[in-house]
């Protein structure tokens, strides 16, 4: 994972994309226990997000530096990587907002807890759900940092709808 850091603030640096984070599965594992995941999974802000192809930048400059798509993802060491841009403005506010780790001395910049499970929360797969209950046993979050992030974002009538069904409310 380390060398995905190095990736990712060098395209930040090099202007290829605004700001990143790492998010999903992979971003879980710094709050929960290691969880199964084939991929990371990366939010970037681009240049120009008004482009048919939006991520063309990052796949050029990916393969500039010897990193090749594997389809939808680039391989960077042992870790296919997924790039999605900031699709709503929850994901950029969860960008805006993330965490720098350091991994084995590179900043590396993760979507904190609470945003995690807000993103889960509008996706709303059945392992979002898994991953929003992970993060809350996990102490990592409270009910009621996810409660005041759904409401700001619009998505309460889905938060009550979890607690009820997941956490017996």
């Amino acid at each position: 994972m380390r060398e995905v850091a190095e990736l990712l603030n060098a395209m930040r640096e090099a202007g290829a994309i605004g700001e990143y984070a790492l998010f999903g599965a992979a971003a879980q594992m710094r709050y929960t226990e290691p969880v199964a995941t084939l991929d990371a999974d990366v939010l970037v802000v681009v240049p120009q997000p008004e482009k048919m192809d939006v991520l063309q930048g990052v796949y050029h400059f990916c393969r500039e530096k010897g990193y090749h798509s594997e389809g939808e993802a680039v391989r960077v060491g042992a870790w296919p990587v997924q790039f999605i841009p900031v699709f709503s403005p929850l994901t950029r506010e969860a960008v805006d907002r993330a965490e720098t780790a350091d991994f084995e001395g590179v900043p590396f910049r993760v979507v904190s807890a609470a945003y995690l499970a807000a993103i889960a929360l509008s996706v709303g797969r059945a392992k979002d759900f898994t991953r929003i209950l992970a993060l809350l046993d996990s102490g990592s979050v409270t009910r009621d940092q996810i409660a005041r992030l759904a409401s700001h974002h619009g998505l309460a009538d889905s938060w009550r709808r979890f607690e009820a069904r997941f956490l017996n409310v």
